[in-house]
């Protein structure tokens, strides 16, 4: 089925994102001088203002920080609601913003804060594969 949804347009800035995303691989921006991972993409380290930032691989695992289930949405995601989406917790130490996959969005109960996942990519064009995250082990 053809990707349908918004295709984001990198950016000298982000190019390094998509590239990897192509790739399979979840690359970060981590600052050099106080080596941290910050998400999203920036010039300048929210951290410690450094402008000296290099792109590392991440894990591509997380654990759930939060979520919402969204029953109402506009374009190719209305065709999908509902679904969830959910602040990631990744292992590199900042927080970020996805789709869950292979979740049940009709049953709340079943969706867990703290539950590990792991991302995989959609083909979204030629040169942009959209990252998601899959639960690979529930919390309880």
């Amino acid at each position: 089925m053809p990707y349908n949804k918004p295709v984001p347009k990198p950016s000298p800035l982000t190019q390094p994102f998509w590239d990897g995303a192509k790739e399979g691989k979840l690359m970060l921006p981590k600052c050099v001088a106080c080596e941290r991972v910050h998400w999203y993409p920036r010039h300048i380290c929210p951290f410690c203002h450094s402008m000296n930032i290099e792109w590392i691989e991440g894990s591509g695992e997380g654990r759930i920080y939060n979520y919402a289930i969204q029953n109402r949405a506009f374009g190719g995601w209305a065709e999908e609601a509902p679904f969830v989406t959910a602040y990631i917790d990744l292992d590199e130490g900042d927080r970020m913003v996805t789709v869950l996959r292979g979740v049940d969005a009709t049953d709340p109960t079943s969706i867990k804060i703290g539950s590990k996942v792991k991302v995989e990519f959609e083909q979204a064009s030629d040169d942009i594969y959209i990252p998601f995250f899959r639960v690979v082990e529930d919390s309880s």
